[in-house]
């Protein structure tokens, strides 16, 4: 129980502070004050903070304020005092009419734990209401013969307040003929009634002026006055009789205008005039809206406008029956309203979250709201329910209170807005629902890494390109939102070909397109492997990674290159033999070039460009092959120039060219006396240049025949102990095939060798080229093709023959130099 409080307006503090004491007691979470009516605005009602055990600060800090659903706030809390206090004038005739005790009940809301609290809050009665009659002035008729004793009931008085406040006592006027009788009804209102005195006489009085006076029991005492004016009539000494006392009638709310309820009797004993009666419906004052009506000559009660059970539960009708010359009497009817299921059920949001994040916990408090329902009984009581498969559940609290909170954890990704219906549906048959609506935006966090949509990417690129020529575009996609799906795109830090990969491509960071830093080369670098990482802007940002492969496409930039016949340092062409015995298709020598493309692009052709005797030779297209086309005659020309050509099959094609000179003779001696039949040169400067290159080779040739001597009598010496530890049918046995050369074989020695030997023409000066072995269909390097080939050979040769060893050495050996002199005698003709 709170203390209590002096108000500034007390006039006696003994009584005061009885109605104006805050009352507070703490159970079951409910808080109870009362408050006086008409008090001013802003008077004190109870101390909240204390009663809450709060500071009063504190109350502003956790957000306390007050709920209150579908009416006017009258009270407010004071901020500095924490103090409840009226936030307008209150009437409690105009809150709860005759009702007693007036309650007003409202709750408390801790916005910091969504606690609710119960306040209730009782408006005590002052005696600001007089009593008032419904007629200010009452006209009675009275028979001249009533008898004394007879009783009038008069119109009541009514009192607006309640308790000792309202109606106590009635008082008349002074008279002789009349007096005044007050009598309590079972409900405890007092009627007055006119009692007469004394027998009236007409001819003496016939008009009788009384003052009705109305006391309450308020101090000061207030009253209300009607003016009765009696006249005094003959022979109707009988007033109207109602058959009950009271009517009651139960009426359904949704009950059809014009519908009549019940009718009402009166009989009175008189006849004929005196006996006749009319039914008049007493007004109340403040009732401005009539709901019946009173047929007057049938007493019918027909309703005339709509009930409803959630306004007014039930209604009182005073009706009178009054005779032909205005005796009357009175009765009540008390009309119960029966509820219908006609009201929905209602909410009242309290605090609404629009937006929580997805990373949520389960038991976020998504929304507070209250539901009630105007109707009573079974069609009040209501189920609150939400829609199955959403990630939510509903609460109770108290006071119809309800939480919408998670059950789990929430996924933007999949759903970003939910549209939460909340149905409410009460107990009524048939049963009302309403919807609620909440709009939850589910907020983003960073908890998705960017994806690429594949796996890997491979990108080409033609080689010999521009410079920052666009490659590629890689694209990421990152189901988060603003930020958190903002990707930026860079290139992991990588080593290729010993560079950077930075300086070979660069990535524009915004839209993923790669750019070529360099023009590639096909022959250099065929690929290029590279990591893109895609990166978000979240806190913490996320990333994953592609691999790109970067392959560059062969472009037709690079000229066949021929290898063989390889051109001499001084430009001078290579000189190959046919023999004249040589029949159509013989292989004359093979030219043999490649091309550091690739594909279509090194694909080969060749072709004879000129001829200095068209028809004589003709050249493999795919296999670069100089062949005869027709047998050699006598009449052909001893040197015949070929021009070849090679071609790729690039678009445009390149091509490269050689320069052949073939020397047409059976043998090396067919070749000198050819040679030999030729004119000798004019020039003493050519003479001169021949002898000193024949005393050259014949110096030479002399260290050369030496030098084979020394190595042929070691190599006797060795053999010739190693047959002492050999059987004797082993002589020749161990000595390979190939290594046997008669005649034929030196001629096809020399046959193979004429194929590399490489002489000069159209020079003035000699150029002596050591013999390379030639093989048609093979590339030999040239560090392996040196004079030491055929010394070895040819050492070779003797160590594995006897004595026939040594003639064929010396046949080759002068075939060699013969050789060496025809590429002299060629050059100089």
């Amino acid at each position: 129980m709170a203390a209590p409080r002096r108000f500034p307006h007390c006039g006696k503090p003994a009584l005061l502070c009885v109605l104006l004491a805050g009352l507070w007691e703490a159970a079951a979470g409910q808080m109870r004050y009362s408050v006086p009516e008409e008090s001013d605005k802003g008077a004190f009602v109870g101390n909240i903070a204390k009663d809450m055990g709060l500071e009063p600060l504190a109350l502003a800090e956790r957000g306390v304020r007050i709920v209150s659903r579908g009416r006017t706030q009258l009270f407010s809390l004071n901020p500095k005092s924490g103090s409840l206090i009226t936030a307008d004038r209150i009437d409690r005739e105009e809150l709860c009419a005759q009702r007693a005790p007036c309650l007003l009940n409202f709750n408390l809301l801790l916005e910091d734990k969504l606690n609710i609290y119960s306040v209730e809050v009782e408006v005590t009665d002052i005696n600001d209401n007089a009593p008032r009659f419904g007629a200010e002035e009452l006209e009675l008729k009275i028979s001249e013969t009533t008898t004394p004793g007879f009783r009038i009931p008069l119109k009541s008085a009514h009192d607006a307040d309640v308790g000792d406040n309202t109606l106590q006592k009635y008082a008349l006027s002074r008279d002789d003929h009349f007096s005044l009788d007050v009598r309590s009804g079972a409900d405890g209102d007092k009627y007055p009634e006119l009692v007469l005195q004394q027998a009236l006489d007409r001819e003496q009085e016939a008009v009788h002026h009384l003052l009705l006076l109305a006391f309450d029991g308020g101090n000061p005492v207030r009253s209300g006055t009607s003016r009765i004016r009696v006249t005094v009539l003959d022979a109707n000494d009988n007033a109207p009789v109602f058959t009950q006392p009271e009517y009651r009638v139960s009426v359904p709310e949704n009950t059809p205008l014009g519908t009549r309820i019940l009718t009402v009797t009166a009989t009175d004993a008189d006849e004929g005039f005196n006996a006749q009666v009319a039914y008049f419906q007493e007004k109340k004052p403040g009732e401005n809206a009539e709901i019946f009506e009173l047929r007057s000559t049938s007493g019918d009660i027909v309703i005339i406008k709509n009930l409803d059970y959630e306004d007014a539960r039930s209604h009182q009708i005073g009706i009178e029956a009054q005779d032909g010359p205005g005796l009357l009497t009175r009765t009540k009817v008390i009309v119960t309203v029966l509820d219908v299921n006609d009201n929905a059920p209602e909410f009242d949001m309290t605090s609404v979250t629009s937006s929580v994040p997805e990373d949520a916990p389960p038991g976020t408090v998504i929304a507070l709201f209250n539901v009630h329902d105007r109707d009573s009984g079974q069609n009040a009581v209501i189920d609150c329910s939400l829609p199955e498969n959403l990630p939510f559940k509903l609460e109770r609290s108290v006071d119809n209170y309800h939480r919408l909170v998670t059950t789990e954890p929430l996924d933007r990704e999949q759903i970003s807005t939910y549209n939460i219906t909340v149905t409410a549906k009460d107990g009524g048959n048939p049963s009302l629902s309403t919807d609620a609506h909440v709009l939850l935006q589910v907020a983003d966090i960073n908890d998705n890494p960017p994806a690429f949509s594949h796996t890997s990417y491979s990108a080409y690129i033609p080689e010999n390109n521009l410079r920052g020529a666009s490659i590629f575009s890689v694209t990421a996609h990152d189901p988060d939102s603003e930020d958190n799906a903002h990707i930026t795109y860079s290139l992991a830090e990588e080593t290729v070909h010993g560079a950077p990969v930075s300086s070979y491509v660069s990535i524009n960071s915004d839209t993923g397109v790669l750019y070529a830093l360099r023009s590639f080369d096909y022959e250099q670098s065929r690929d290029l492997q590279l990591r893109v990482t895609a990166k978000d802007s979240g806190h913490p940002p996320l990333s994953s990674n592609v691999s790109l492969s970067l392959f560059v496409l062969d472009q037709n930039d690079n000229a066949p290159e021929i290898l063989y016949p390889a051109l001499p340092s001084d430009g001078s062409t290579g000189v190959e033999l046919a023999p004249r015995s040589a029949e159509p298709g013989y292989l004359v020598t093979k030219v043999v070039a490649v091309d550091r493309d690739s594909g279509q692009n090194a694909w080969l052709s060749y072709r004879l460009l000129k001829a200095s005797e068209p028809g004589l030779f003709a050249v493999g297209v795919h296999t670069g092959e100089v062949r005869t086309a027709r047998a050699l005659q006598d009449r052909d020309a001893l040197k015949q120039s070929l021009v070849i050509a090679v071609q790729d099959h690039g678009q445009p094609p390149l091509s490269a060219t050689v320069t052949l000179t073939v020397a047409v003779a059976d043998s090396i001696p067919d070749v000198l006396a050819d040679l030999g039949s030729l004119e000798p040169s004019q020039d003493s400067d050519a003479s001169d240049l021949t002898l000193y290159l024949v005393v050259a080779v014949a110096a030479v040739s002399c260290v050369f025949l030496a030098f084979v001597i020394v190595l042929l009598a070691l190599r006797l010496r060795r053999w010739h102990k190693s047959r002492l530890h050999q059987t004797a049918s082993g002589g020749l046995a161990g000595v390979p095939g190939p290594h046997f050369v008669g005649v034929d074989g030196v001629r096809a020695f020399l046959q193979t060798y004429s194929q590399e030997v490489s002489l000069t023409a159209d020079s003035r000066k000699s150029h002596l080229i050591f013999p390379q072995p030639n093989y048609a269909d093979t590339l030999i390097s040239h560090d392996s093709c040196e004079k030491k080939d055929f010394l070895s050979a040819s050492q070779a040769l003797l160590e594995d023959k006897g004595e026939e060893t040594i003639s064929q050495v010396n046949y080759l050996s002068r075939v060699y130099f013969g050789t060496v002199l025809l590429k002299q005698v060629i050059k100089f003709s």
